[in-house]
């Protein structure tokens, strides 16, 4: 394992020709959804190609599924998801604000990690799908002397096609090394108080801002298709369990908060409540004043900013709404940080001392 670096030596004990090595370190990869690099055509289509060919999000068979994906979806879909991409992107960074928000993150998380471990440490980020890859970043801990690597996709709830899918990808990336390092990867972390606590203290924060209280807080979670709960999927169950741990947190009663699912995708059933129909219901039920979170993302991206934002905004004020808010997803937030990073600590024990 040749290396450059300053720290890089040879072991003791090796003979001189022996090729030098780093000082050991522990990396700690962050791992996100993904971006397409820009939203123009080509870029959307390379991006919703490697999206939807991943048997864990789309698990049709692929005689049916790709005849249909290469010849019809791909020849639609990325000029309209590109023209939602452009409604959000960051012109000035010429990026997604995913892209931004995960560096954001990933920057402040170093910084507590090297103000609690020092070069111990190595911290990046990586992306499911499009650039950084999983691949690259782990190619680039190893050369860097990273012995010992925690992934941790950023994802508060287990899914097939969310973290299952970034772990297939990490390992998939240590099949290419020629010395693999020790591995450990990141539970869901739907549950973890400090968690709990910064999507209050966001709420509650949202709240104080507005001049009226809303009727009623929905939680908007990605959706996935019903059929992967009756097949174990443990997504849903998570979801309500984050929901329930919020209301208990806030103090609310039932009737001050719902659970409801987005992002419906093919003809088959998903969980419900669809968020798009259920705000429609509730401005038609009265409930003219409504405020609407995302649990489940740990970044604003394409289907908070502009789906929630924008089409399921729409649809509230189409059927008589008349506030709608947004609250952000925790992004950056000190208070994720700190419940990220605790997250980090918890499952460097005894890897670090």
């Amino acid at each position: 394992m040749l290396d450059a670096t300053k720290d890089a030596v040879c072991p003791a004990h090796a003979p001189a020709a022996h090729p030098r090595v780093p000082a050991a370190k522990v990396g700690i990869l962050l791992a996100n959804l993904g971006t397409p690099d820009n939203y123009d055509y080509w870029s959307m289509r390379r991006y919703l190609n490697e999206f939807l060919s991943d048997k864990r999000v789309i698990d049709y068979s692929a005689w049916i599924w790709q005849p249909l994906l290469q010849l019809i979806i791909l020849t639609k879909r990325p000029f309209s998801s590109g023209a939602a991409y452009k409604s959000i992107w960051n012109e000035a960074d010429g990026e997604s604000p995913l892209m931004t928000i995960t560096k954001q993150q990933t920057a402040k998380i170093k910084k507590v990690m090297h103000d609690r471990h020092g070069d111990q440490v190595m911290v990046d980020f990586c992306m499911r799908y499009g650039n950084p890859s999983t691949k690259s970043k782990v190619r680039a801990m190893v050369e860097a002397g990273c012995t010992k690597i925690l992934f941790f996709p950023l994802y508060p709830h287990y899914a097939g096609a969310t973290s299952a899918t970034a772990n297939d990808q990490f390992f998939r990336a240590l099949m290419e090394e020629k010395w693999q390092p020790t591995t450990r990867t990141v539970e869901p972390y739907f549950e973890h108080p400090l968690y709990i606590e910064a999507l209050a203290q966001s709420i509650e924060r949202a709240y104080r801002t507005l001049e009226t209280r809303p009727d009623i807080l929905v939680c908007s979670y990605h959706g996935v298709p019903k059929r992967y709960l009756m097949e174990g999927d443990p997504y849903h169950c998570q979801c309500q369990k984050t929901t329930r741990l919020l209301k208990e947190r806030l103090g609310w009663d039932g009737t001050q908060i719902t659970t409801t699912f987005q992002s419906r995708f093919g003809p088959e059933e998903w969980l419900q409540p669809y968020t798009v129909e259920e705000v429609a219901r509730l401005a038609e039920s009265g409930k003219k004043n409504i405020a609407v979170c995302a649990p489940a993302f740990s970044s604003d991206c394409i289907e908070t900013l502009e789906e929630i934002n924008e089409e399921i905004k729409e649809s509230f004020e189409e059927a008589g709404g008349e506030h709608f808010t947004y609250i952000p997803c925790l992004n950056d937030d000190d208070a994720h940080v700190t419940a990220l990073s605790a997250v980090i600590d918890d499952n460097l024990k005894g890897w670090i001392g």
